[in-house]
């Protein structure tokens, strides 16, 4: 296993063992992306965007232990603009988003920033790993302009969400990122 293979390397991993972490990142975060993004939408045409907010407060986290127990990877959406308190980033994830911001604002495209870096931490090296998350046009009923989004889609995030503060968006900016993280 990878772990294992690791274990091995004081100076830390190979170019190779990286290059390999960073696919199955790719791939986790896909993972998460995809079915967090098919189960949205299935319950906003469902039950409309005030229904589907519970898809993002309940099922978000738990879309996101079994990527997490699937890859074996530390699996989390953040942003510095949350809705949850509990996605807020530390400071690497504040660091990696800002970074991926400054790239979109160069010209890149959203789907393909990422970043990723080995770093150490009082617990040894960890792998650590960023993908962005860009707004798509769906996002904008719940995460747009306040002005825009409906009132009782408004309602229903002040009742679950108090300290919310992640509206303002507009399409293709960075609303947050995937977060990805194994210690070495």
């Amino acid at each position: 296993t990878l772990p294992a293979l690791l274990a091995g390397c004081a100076s830390g991993p190979s170019a190779e063992q990286q290059a390999a972490m960073v696919a199955d990142a790719r791939k986790a975060s896909t993972a998460l992306v995809q079915k967090l993004g098919g189960e949205l939408k299935t319950a906003i045409s469902e039950k409309g965007p005030e229904g589907a907010i519970g898809i993002c407060k309940e099922r978000a986290p738990q879309i996101a232990a079994e990527v997490s127990k699937q890859s074996g990877f530390e699996v989390k959406r953040v942003s510095p603009k949350n809705r949850n308190p509990a996605g807020a980033p530390d400071a690497w994830e504040a660091e990696a988003q800002a970074g991926l911001e400054k790239r979109l604002a160069a010209g890149e495209k959203p789907e393909t920033l990422d970043t990723w870096q080995i770093v150490s931490t009082s617990i040894g090296k960890q792998f650590r790993y960023a993908k962005a998350l860009p707004v798509q046009p769906l996002c904008l009923t719940c995460h747009g302009d306040p002005a825009a989004i409906p009132d009782g889609v408004k309602a229903r995030l002040a009742a679950d969400y108090p300290l919310d503060k992640a509206t303002g968006y507009a399409p293709g900016m960075v609303r947050g990122i995937v977060s990805i993280k194994r210690t070495l």
